[in-house]
């Protein structure tokens, strides 16, 4: 394997992440002050590397997907990743965190109604109104306490900073000492205008809370909330990247994206997996022997007609109900066949 992989695709965690060249000139970012590393992987990333990692080890990703894994490394860039339901793309920004010790994964699911704001950060408003009506229709406390036109959420140090919270997107551009792993999903689900503003963000590592900004000459620095659950500095309003993160897109290439978001990305298309990396995705979730156990339900995932789609969580429903069914006549096989076959009906027939 060559030398220049920092992501090795190997499923094991490793130090790889150390040996990370500087960055291009024109990727340099510079935020503070750092805010401490991430938690380890949550359940969700556990739960789509397999039960106790079991896929991270089976998982070999080919020659093109780790080479292009390690080209967003090396030049600071998202990595866009087209490919059918169920093919991968979302597993291989766990895969990549789990590998080089990143923590946890952030994600962000987009949907029609998904704006810039949605990802950067949320302020509520409401909240602070109403917590600074409640104080002023308070009685003034006899020593030091809050008067009628007192506004508590005005103190130095930035009492403000209880109605802010950072989205993923916010939180993964938050100055760290290593890139945090992002995970933007299914961004062909967005408005037509969601691609078009992430172009500001993702080419200058860094975005503005106006809410902020405006307190800077009495608050310089405000302590958020961050979409890990911890407390994070802000400063003058500012949160501009250190490390770039590794932000990975995910299309099921249902909508064509605007040049210039393209030019700022590395594009990895994932192609429909074969038997042999179906047959370690099986073995990843159910144990040594299942690809072979279940080789006939593998042949009838793939036995498909030109055109159709199916996802491979559809191969896995029908392996666990098999599974636990425990159906082992000739009655019931038929009952197997017919179910396994309904379960597996490809995505884009209705009837």
């Amino acid at each position: 394997m060559s030398d220049w992989l920092i992501y090795r695709g190997a499923g094991a965690p490793h130090d790889g992440i150390e040996h990370l060249p500087p960055p291009p000139p024109w990727r340099d970012f510079d935020g503070g002050p750092l805010v401490a590393p991430p938690a380890a992987l949550d359940p969700s990333s556990e739960r789509r590397l397999g039960v106790q990692h079991r896929e991270a080890s089976h998982h070999r990703p080919g020659e093109t997907e780790r080479e292009l894994v390690n080209a967003a490394l090396y030049l600071r860039r998202p990595l866009l990743v087209t490919g059918a339901p169920g093919s991968g793309k979302s597993t291989l920004a766990h895969s990549v965190a789990y590998e080089l010790g990143l923590g946890r994964v952030l994600g962000w699911p987009v949907v029609s109604r998904s704006t810039l704001r949605d990802g950067l950060y949320d302020y509520d408003a409401i909240g602070r109104l109403q917590d600074l009506q409640i104080a002023r229709a308070a009685p003034a406390a006899a020593d030091g306490g809050v008067t009628a036109d007192a506004d508590p959420t005005d103190e130095p140090g930035g009492g403000i900073g209880r109605y802010i919270r950072l989205g993923p997107l916010g939180t993964a551009l938050l100055p760290a000492a290593r890139p945090r792993v992002l995970l933007v999903d299914e961004l062909d689900k967005s408005d037509i205008d969601l691609p078009n503003d992430l172009l500001n963000v993702l080419e200058e590592g860094e975005f503005r809370i106006p809410e902020l900004e405006r307190l800077a000459g009495s608050a310089p620095e405000v302590e958020v909330l961050s979409d890990d659950g911890a407390r994070v500095t802000v400063r003058d309003g500012r949160v501009r990247c250190h490390a770039f993160p590794f932000i990975v897109l995910t299309s099921n290439g249902e909508r064509d994206f605007p040049a210039p978001l393209l030019r700022r990305c590395i594009h990895l298309h994932i192609p429909v997996p074969d038997k042999e990396r179906l047959a370690a995705m099986v073995r990843a979730h159910f144990g040594e022997g299942a690809a072979e156990r279940y080789e006939a339900v593998i042949d009838g995932f793939l036995d498909r007609e030109p055109g159709d789609v199916r996802a491979v969580d559809q191969l896995f429903n029908a392996i666990h109900l098999t599974q636990k069914a425990g159906w082992t006549d000739e009655d019931e096989e038929e009952t197997r066949r017919r179910l396994t076959a309904e379960l597996m009906r490809p995505l884009d027939r209705t009837r």
